[in-house]
């Protein structure tokens, strides 16, 4: 673990000027600034303050005005804001700059993202489990600008490349140096990328992380998410990650893939003797995960637009269900054997918070496992077609799920009661100012007939 003494000596040996400091909001948004290296190393020990208002406004920096922790009635002040040398980043095209993460201490730790998923993770520890996690993420690539799709107010924009084309060779080869600009990106910013290929979608791609220690595999996925934005445009293009940006293509995936070890290094999940290879302690996390997953919905999918990829038929599930490598599934037991054996939480899309959807699907696990709850029958075959119980169905819409998570005893129970009342506070927020809105649909439905 790195110390203050290995950060002062790494950047008088790199010959660092400037690090940037990074915490990532409610949204998944990461917040940040600059300082100086003087500046920087006397804030190791004491802390940093950021305004508060970063946990107190939306991702269009609007203010919310239904929230505890901060508003005009607190008067925005300073939060603390802890720094952790062993999220050090060094960014290729930054020279003499390093990148570290902070997160959020004092009063604000109780609604932290990152502080959230580390709370849960000590409840792990103290069952005796640690955990390891990865992300994959499909993302949109546009020949287009901050400015151009503003231009055109987001209609008819121009993908990277045409046509549906999963597993192109043909296109990775022709896109050759993107791809390993984005490879190499990954290795030097220690989000390694496992697998890079196009999905069926125009201009669609899916990168793979490596897995490793939850904790850190968030940080790598929320990281990946805002350089590969930053990489993007760097080079002219744009990357999207919201959940479905077209009613004419699929939605966009972020699936998270999780498995228990004990404090020998071996898997808790694996058990050749019982169906499946599923050990008891797998089938209650599982049992946890389904029972939880519509009480915590809000926490995974967060935005207005998660709602709009989950509907039958697009790749994304519609119940809490779950089968052995079934991809129509929310979760799909993967079968890996004593070192691969996991489950895959396929209901989460692109646009999630990685802290905070890890948070829910770990956490709702333990807590089946605390609980020895027992999953449904497996599916089999296409769970589309199927009618499942009123209890499995999902939240359709953001203020259902924000509504069902601050009713929720378990979510409580796991995440506490500041943080569940804030997420959900701030996903009601989120619901009604798209009910300000006027849609096109509206007005293509609605102008000239009604």
């Amino acid at each position: 673990m790195e110390n203050a003494v290995d950060t002062a000596t790494f950047l008088s040996d790199r010959g660092i000027e400037h690090v940037k400091i990074g915490v990532f909001d409610g949204d998944g948004i990461m917040r940040g600034k600059y300082l100086s290296r003087d500046k920087f190393l006397s804030a190791l020990d004491k802390g940093i303050g950021f305004c508060d208002v970063i946990l107190g406004w939306d991702s269009n920096d609007q203010l919310f005005d239904n929230v505890k922790y901060t508003g005009w009635h607190t008067a925005y002040p300073d939060a603390a804001v802890r720094i952790l040398p062993a999220t050090r980043r060094e960014i290729p095209y930054e020279p003499k700059t390093a990148l570290f993460l902070g997160e959020f201490a004092g009063g604000a730790e109780a609604i932290c993202p990152r502080g959230t998923l580390r709370r849960v993770l000590e409840r792990a520890a103290g069952l005796g489990y640690a955990v390891s996690a990865a992300a994959e993420f499909e993302f949109f690539m546009f020949e287009e600008t901050s400015q151009s799709v503003r231009d055109k107010g987001y209609r008819h924009l121009k993908t990277m490349t045409p046509g549906s084309f999963g597993y192109s060779v043909l296109r990775s080869s022709v896109y050759a140096e993107l791809y390993a600009e984005i490879l190499a990106l990954g290795q030097n910013m220690r989000f390694p990328i496992e697998g890079l290929h196009t999905e069926t979608g125009p201009g669609v791609l899916e990168a793979a992380l490596t897995y490793c220690e939850a904790l850190e595999a968030a940080d790598r996925a929320a990281l990946f998410k805002t350089f590969m934005k930053v990489l993007a445009q760097r080079r002219g293009l744009m990357a999207t990650f919201m959940a479905k940006w077209s009613n004419s293509v699929p939605g966009q995936s972020g699936h998270l893939h999780i498995s228990l070890r004990n404090s020998d290094g071996a898997s808790v999940f694996h058990d050749p003797t019982k169906p499946h290879d599923m050990s008891d302690a797998m089938r209650w996390f599982v049992g946890g995960q389904q029972a939880l997953m519509p009480e915590l919905l809000a926490m995974i999918a967060c935005t207005v637009n998660s709602y709009s990829r989950l509907v039958p038929g697009f790749w994304a599930p519609t119940s809490a269900t779950w089968g052995i490598e079934n991809r129509t599934t929310a979760l799909r037991v993967i079968r890996g054997g004593a070192s691969g054996q996991r489950v895959e939480y396929r209901i989460a899309a692109a646009d999630i918070n990685p802290y905070i959807a890890l948070a829910a699907a770990i956490g709702s696990g333990l807590w089946g496992i605390e609980h020895r709850i027992e999953p449904d029958a497996p599916i089999e075959g296409n769970a589309y077609d199927r009618s499942h119980p009123a209890r499995r169905r999902l939240p359709a819409t953001l203020s259902e799920a924000a509504g069902r998570l601050a009713a929720s005893k378990a979510a409580r129970a796991l995440f506490g009661d500041a943080f569940v009342e804030h997420h959900a506070a701030t996903r009601e927020w989120e619901e009604r100012e798209f009910r300000k809105a006027i849609t096109d649909w509206e007005l293509a439905r609605y102008f000239e007939i009604i």
